[in-house]
């Protein structure tokens, strides 16, 4: 794992991979067949901390540097990528509220993470995907308060959350502009969660609707101004997908490890088959993919923390970054060859995981709109 840490930071990271490797990557495999969320996992994980590791220093938090957290999630996926999904899905949830939230919005929920509570990031909506201004949820005043009404999907942590971001417009004739951002604490009347995913990859993560019917909150839960709620929720996004970025890493890299085993192990014609060229030609193009995938995740970090321009460079992580994770899952079950596309081997697992990390957070396709934006700039 080629990342500069100071010695705190790579204890840390020995930590997680010591937590991991004996409550996580085994016992998650019984998880993914079944599709059960473990609980007592994640409970074990918040006992140690590993829901709040974005909570900055000030609001009770650990203060670490982004590349110590990058590196921490890269070991909990290469473990179990639905595993570190959750993890990193809380932090997502904390995002907009650090960005646009009030001092006392920001210490309540601070607190709250680092009390052990996850959270719930809702934008997407049945209809509105790529296109999140196609979203019909609403948020109508009344006095002092708002009442909510819609529906939003594929929620990461839904039901097990204790608080929920939720986009709603608060005037349907501005658009984008009319979309404010809200947080719904779980327990309000009327906020519900259902249709709970059965997916095809991380599985150990759990995935649902969240339904809103006449959910009042007071006004005070609005996240900033209204009509705001768009441009935090992209100020989120871009956030973000540096660390998705590294995630994905984190599964590309553990099907090279994989690989690098069994090709060691397993003989061919009175050999081992790493003595083959063509794997190894294969193995070191892996290895490229990965090292490149994790640079471009440090580097638009390190402009995030120099308060640099980074959106079209965590754009690039996350695209490029998801997509070598399913190539290199793929290399991964050929270096297996027929015991690649067994359950009984780690790597289709692997390769099942690292398929929607080219989809969610922003598809790789949207990823590229971005980048195109940012490099063609008005004509």
């Amino acid at each position: 794992m080629a990342y500069i840490l100071d010695d705190d930071g790579r204890a840390l990271v020995a930590d997680v991979k010591n937590f991991c490797d004996k409550e996580v990557k085994e016992q998650c495999k019984a998880y993914d067949e079944s599709g059960e969320w473990p609980k007592e996992i994640y409970d074990k994980a918040i006992e140690l901390g590993y829901q709040m590791l974005e909570v900055p220093e000030e609001y009770g938090g650990l203060g670490l540097p982004g590349e110590t957290i990058l590196a921490m999630y890269e070991e909990m996926a290469w473990s179990d990528a639905g595993f570190a999904v959750t993890m990193a899905a809380s932090n997502l949830a904390l995002k907009p509220i650090l960005i646009s939230g009030t001092e006392e919005q920001k210490q309540k929920y601070c607190d709250m993470v680092v009390n052990g509570s996850l959270g719930a990031f809702g934008l997407t909506e049945p209809n509105a995907g790529s296109d999140p201004g196609a979203g019909k949820t609403t948020a109508v005043k009344d006095g002092d308060d708002y009442i909510l009404n819609g529906r939003k999907c594929f929620i990461t942590n839904a039901p097990v959350a204790d608080f929920f971001i939720i986009t709603a417009l608060t005037d349907k004739s501005k658009g984008l502009k009319g979309m404010s951002a809200f947080i719904v604490d779980k327990g309000t009347p009327g906020l519900s969660t259902t249709n709970h995913e059965n997916k095809m990859g991380i599985r150990t993560s759990i995935t649902s609707d969240v339904v809103l019917e006449d959910v009042r909150i007071p006004a005070t839960q609005r996240l900033g101004a209204e009509g705001t709620g768009f441009a935090t929720a992209m100020k989120t996004l871009d956030l973000a997908r540096m660390f998705v970025g590294g995630l994905a890493v984190g599964i590309a890299q553990r099907a090279l490890d994989e690989g690098i085993a069994y090709t060691k192990t397993r003989c061919q014609f009175g050999r081992p088959v790493a003595k083959n060229q063509g794997l190894q030609f294969k193995m070191a193009d892996m290895a490229i993919q990965i090292e490149t995938a994790r640079q471009l995740v440090l580097h638009a970090h390190k402009l995030y923390e120099l308060g640099l321009p980074y959106g079209k460079e965590a754009a690039m992580a996350k695209c490029y970054a998801g997509d070598i994770a399913v190539q290199v899952a793929l290399d991964g079950i050929q270096l297996f060859g027929g015991y690649g596309y067994s359950r009984e081997y780690p790597v289709e697992k692997l390769l099942r995981d690292a398929k929607i990390f080219q989809i969610f957070e922003g598809s790789n396709e949207i990823q590229r709109v971005v980048i195109a934006n940012h490099i063609l700039g008005k004509f």
